[in-house]
């Protein structure tokens, strides 16, 4: 507990210090209506980036290869070591944030339309996980993350867009 209070405020200051603006949506089948909160995100190289929304509340973290996510009060943590999702969620994120070519592989896939690159990755493995894929939305000339979707179960998901 002292680690992630901690690292929430680490986060927190570093978003201040750096920030970008970002709107979250989160969409659930069995609610009519989507929730949609601010916030603030914070990128640094080599592979660190921090989205916090809801006042500080809820936070998306990735710090090397763990991924720590906060939503409604639950706490998810995985290691892009351990989970083949994350593992080429990290690769693609720290790619763009290193503004390098993004990497390909059957469960990655780019398509490029204008000045935007879309990246879906979509795990081969039948792995249950709290997510079933990611759509990553890149301009390509500002390797600047547009929009991040990531798709759960049942027709939910969560989606960041970056101004």
């Amino acid at each position: 507990m002292k680690s992630f209070i901690i690292s929430m405020l680490f986060c927190m200051l570093a978003c201040q210090a750096n920030a970008q603006c970002v709107t979250k949506v989160s969409h659930s089948k069995a609610v009519k209506t989507d929730v949609v909160t601010t916030g603030d995100v914070t990128i640094r190289k080599p592979d660190y980036i921090c989205i916090t929304t809801d006042g500080g509340r809820d936070q998306l973290l990735m710090d090397g290869t763990q991924f720590t996510m906060t939503q409604k009060g639950k706490k998810h943590v995985t290691d892009s070591r351990k989970n083949p999702l994350f593992a080429d969620f990290h690769a693609v994120l720290k790619a763009v944030i290193n503004q390098q070519p993004i990497p390909t592989s059957n469960d990655i896939k780019v398509a490029t339309k204008g000045s935007e690159q879309t990246v879906t990755i979509t795990p081969s493995t039948e792995k249950r996980q709290l997510f079933t894929s990611f759509v990553l939305v890149v301009d390509s000339k500002t390797s600047a993350m547009k929009r991040l979707r990531m798709n759960g179960r049942s027709e939910s998901y969560t989606e960041y867009t970056f101004k």
